[in-house]
């Protein structure tokens, strides 16, 4: 299913990364088309898997993680898959992705504080096959987009 996007697209889904509750009449003034015109063009994006989800963005810090880290994995490669899983039950960890840069795996990971961060760091370092933990705790964030 091939679709060039054109303006009209790229502006409709910048409104719905900074706000997935906007309406399609908010949309469609915004834009200069029809309501019908954006949700048919809304769908068309849906199906494409452009758009995979509506979801919200919450602030860690107001929910008592006061700890983030961006946590490069290194993983020997028999166990890797096994280490995934295993992440990925983890509550704590809120991002995870098998990479081919300096780690196998880097996770984003949240805690209560700088103690149950290193709790939770120490915890992956003795998973079989974990050979190397190397957080990066977040200090501020400068910039986040998601389109």
């Amino acid at each position: 299913m091939s679709h060039v996007l054109d303006d009209k697209d790229l502006a409709i889904l910048r409104m719905l990364a900074e706000n997935a509750r906007i309406t399609y009449t908010e949309i469609a003034k915004r834009i200069g088309l029809s309501d019908v015109a954006v949700i048919k063009r809304i769908r068309k994006l849906e199906q494409m898997g452009i758009i995979r989800r509506y979801t919200i963005d919450v602030d860690p810090a107001r929910l008592g993680y006061r700890s983030v880290s961006i946590t490069g994995v290194d993983v020997e490669p028999e166990h890797l898959f096994e280490v995934i899983s295993r992440l990925k039950s983890m509550s704590n960890v809120k991002y995870l992705a098998m990479t081919s840069g300096d780690h196998s795996v880097m996770a984003v990971i949240w805690g209560r504080d700088a103690e149950d961060l290193a709790r939770i760091h120490d915890m992956i370092s003795k998973m079989p096959g974990v050979r190397r933990v190397c957080p990066s705790v977040v200090l501020e964030v400068f910039k986040e987009e998601h389109l």
